[in-house]
């Protein structure tokens, strides 16, 4: 069995300690959280499949220098993962960033947005490029 090279580690954070049972990690192309003790529950977002980075950071976050990464995915099982009260946000935020670009160069992912007109929804749209290489 392989192992996993992670990029970032981290766990949720309470008054700015690890002291939860609920861990994030970045690879190079999936984004993991891992919850529980006795009955674990392991989701996984496609880095590729990211549409949308937030950050929030309320007073008491900013007091503890922990934030929320809020990650807004295609994903149809998890269309939205919070990475809650992790350390040094805006960094986890970046980092998440880059590596969302590489993976989507990598597939050759170009993501336009569509330019609504009238009776028409604006939003995202993903394209993957069909192209071989020679």
């Amino acid at each position: 069995m392989e192992s996993i090279e992670y990029l970032w580690k981290d766990r949720k954070r309470y008054f700015g300690l690890p002291l939860s049972f609920t861990r994030y990690r970045l690879s190079e192309d999936r984004l993991f959280c891992e919850t529980g003790f006795f009955n674990i529950k392991s989701d996984e977002v496609l880095l590729y499949r990211v549409r949308d980075l937030q950050l929030n950071m309320s007073l008491g976050q900013r007091i503890f220098g922990v934030g929320t990464v809020c990650v807004v995915s295609s994903d149809k099982s998890i269309p939205h993962l919070d990475l809650k009260n992790v350390k040094s946000p805006r960094e986890v935020k970046e980092l998440i960033h880059r590596h969302v670009e590489a993976a989507k160069d990598k597939r050759r992912m170009r993501t336009t947005e569509l330019m609504g007109g009238e009776g028409s929804e604006g939003g995202m749209h993903e394209v993957e490029d069909e192209e071989e290489l020679d």
